[in-house]
């Protein structure tokens, strides 16, 4: 984890960024249902907009992605996604650790699936703690 580096995306990344935002729909169970054409189109959007993508890679492999806010105070990571096969081997800390100091912040805004035990668990141990409580009314 010496070797992780942040490379910041461009639309050359769009169909991997958009592949690895479906598998984190997947792991963190979330009712969005768009495809692989859809999540690509939407990161797109995100990236034309006030929003940047960064990769986390060592030796030229993919160990997962953000996707960052970059137009609010603080700064937002709306995704934050290590690769299924790199868990619980200490990347997510890495990554999260690299990002930070790559943005040049100590705060940062984000939000967790309340189901979501691992990931809850994981922004509490890096010193996160609750804002809010987002709520949604459905039929």
């Amino acid at each position: 984890m010496n070797n992780l580096a942040i490379k910041t995306c461009s639309e050359t990344d769009l169909e991997l960024l958009a592949e690895l935002n479906r598998q984190l729909i997947e792991d963190e169970k979330h009712d969005n249902k768009m495809d692989t054409v859809q999540l690509k189109e939407r990161m797109k959007n995100f990236l034309d907009g006030d929003y940047q993508a960064y990769l986390f890679l060592e030796d030229d492999d993919v160990k997962g992605y953000a996707l960052v806010h970059h137009g609010s105070s603080p700064l937002y990571v709306r995704h934050f996604f290590i690769c299924r096969h790199c868990r619980r081997q200490g990347y997510g800390l890495a990554a999260f650790r690299k990002l930070s100091g790559f943005l040049d912040t100590d705060r940062l805004d984000i939000e967790v699936m309340y189901w979501n035990e691992r990931a809850y668990a994981f922004w509490k141990s890096l010193g996160f703690r609750e804002r809010s409580v987002y709520m949604r009314l459905e039929p």
